[in-house]
């Protein structure tokens, strides 16, 4: 679980990345102008900051310039921007942004983006910015971690599940999946947007198949520390 603090003028943007970040498990706070994400910087510390880049009051990448210079700039950054040039988003990297995500944002790229920049902080150990993180530096990371602590996933009484076949279809076939996506649910910790997006459902329409399934949506859910 890492704080993320999410800057952006746009209500329904902030609410839509705070409700798929919060669902991933994050803690999330909100900013809608540069003097709102000032005070929140300074008050909780977040481990990553998501930045609109054209807001009112100040934009992105004068605030970010800022805290470059200040020496507040050490959490990793990702820009954000529907308007934006190349050459803003070369200017945003350069002052120390991690990314720059075009909007409007794919809930793919917002994951890989911020699984990107939590890497950053492995081990709660932050990776000053500018260094050059490469790829088998994460996975050697990621296996050391797998070898010290293997994960534990309780599958409870699915994992050793047999299904009756002398029945009729639409019995075994409702067996089958709520033991399915219950399985889905115990392995990603209980998070809805990971889970509908292994399964290849939209989240409403895997709402309303757990809820038809009788699934208990609280297994496997993440304890918030």
């Amino acid at each position: 679980m890492a704080n993320i603090l999410v800057v952006d003028d746009e209500l329904g943007i902030r609410d839509l990345l705070s409700e798929i970040l919060n669902d991933e498990g994050h803690q999330v706070e909100s900013a809608e102008n540069a003097a709102q994400a000032r005070a929140a910087r300074l008050r909780m510390k977040p481990d990553l900051v998501l930045l609109d880049i054209w807001m009112p009051d100040t934009d992105g990448v004068t605030l970010l310039k800022e805290w470059s210079a200040s020496g507040l700039l050490t959490m990793p950054v990702i820009m954000m921007s529907g308007h934006a040039t190349i050459d803003t988003a070369v200017e945003a990297t350069k002052i120390g942004a991690l990314a720059f995500l075009e909007k409007p944002i794919t809930l793919q790229k917002l994951l890989k983006a911020v699984e990107q920049g939590l890497s950053r902080s492995i081990g709660r150990k932050v990776v000053p910015l500018g260094t050059v993180v490469r790829p088998s530096d994460v996975m050697a990371d990621t296996a050391l971690m797998s070898i010290a602590l293997p994960p534990v996933i309780d599958l409870g009484p699915q994992a050793t599940q047999s299904f009756v076949l002398e029945k009729p279809l639409r019995d075994a076939r409702d067996e089958f999946e709520k033991a399915y996506f219950e399985f889905h649910l115990a392995k990603e910790g209980g998070s809805m947007t990971r889970v509908a997006e292994k399964t290849g459902l939209e989240r409403t329409h895997l709402y309303r198949k757990l809820k038809q399934l009788g699934v208990d949506l609280s297994r496997g859910k993440r304890s918030v520390a």
